[in-house]
């Protein structure tokens, strides 16, 4: 390849890349006015419906297809739901399916307007490493499971998608005191083109959300894949222990990832 053809390639990469840039935050704009003007006074349906499409179209711009497993086992009663994570945007890809409420770590609270956003969300907000905050938001999830399903990130961190690191059971509390059934998910992300899993996703170390984004954007040529699993059939037995839910929960994914590698 001529010098002069790479260097017109580049400026072409560079282009579709700035006009990407341009879509995405034309999009955020756009949930942010709908957020302020139509949101609050939608019914949930109506809101349900307006996330499930924000979210969906923020998956297009970033070039990632969704497919879900076992979608027909998700009920329409409120559950916990308990996933493995990799990146950002794995909220997103689950809202793209059927939106549902998070506990996310403080954190994300502070992130230019998407922490806002998520905030709006009803986005449960927990301090790591603070067991009495820890306390307090199992007491705010066991009162809005009794309407609502809730779904967390018991690894406490994102990991590169490889395997699930070990799962707190703190907040699984709230289902052995609301009664809630606990469904498991698994999220992987693969490349398109090779059908491998990849790792361009995973949001891990000291990488800030803006690279994460552009990482993802470079190469807009990915699928993320969501697996759901239905409570252990002993849950029955165990369902007041919090410790034996987080190791089921935790043994569904890493075992389906494992099989799956």
């Amino acid at each position: 390849m001529t010098e002069k053809l790479k260097n017109s390639l580049d400026m072409v990469s560079f282009q579709k890349r700035f006009v990407l840039w341009l879509l995405v935050w034309a999009h955020v704009v756009r949930g942010v006015v709908t957020l302020l003007v139509t949101f609050r006074s939608s019914n949930p349906s109506a809101k349900d419906a307006h996330i499930k499409s924000w979210s969906k179209r923020l998956l297009t711009l970033f070039g990632l297809e969704l497919g879900v497993n076992n979608a027909s086992i998700i009920p329409s009663t409120p559950y916990l739901l308990a996933s493995n994570h990799i990146s950002w945007i794995d909220i997103h890809a689950i809202n793209a399916f059927k939106p549902i409420r998070f506990v996310a770590k403080s954190e994300v609270e502070t992130w230019p307007i998407f922490g806002w956003m998520a905030k709006q969300l009803g986005t449960v907000f927990i301090q790591r490493g603070n067991s009495r905050h820890a306390i307090q938001v199992v007491g705010n999830m066991t009162k809005a499971l009794e309407t609502e399903s809730i779904c967390i990130f018991p690894e406490g961190t994102s990991t590169e998608g490889h395997s699930v690191r070990p799962f707190k059971a703190n907040l699984f509390e709230s289902a052995v005191i609301s009664h809630a059934p606990v469904y498991s998910l698994a999220i992987e992300y693969f490349d398109r083109k090779t059908g491998l899993r990849t790792d361009i996703t995973a949001f891990v170390g000291e990488m800030g959300l803006l690279e994460s984004m552009s990482k993802i954007l470079k190469h807009r040529n990915l699928r993320v894949e969501l697996t759901f699993f239905s409570p252990s059939s002993a849950r029955s037995q165990f369902s007041n222990d919090r410790k034996w839910l987080a190791l089921q929960s935790q043994e569904q994914i890493s075992e389906y990832l494992a099989r799956n590698s």
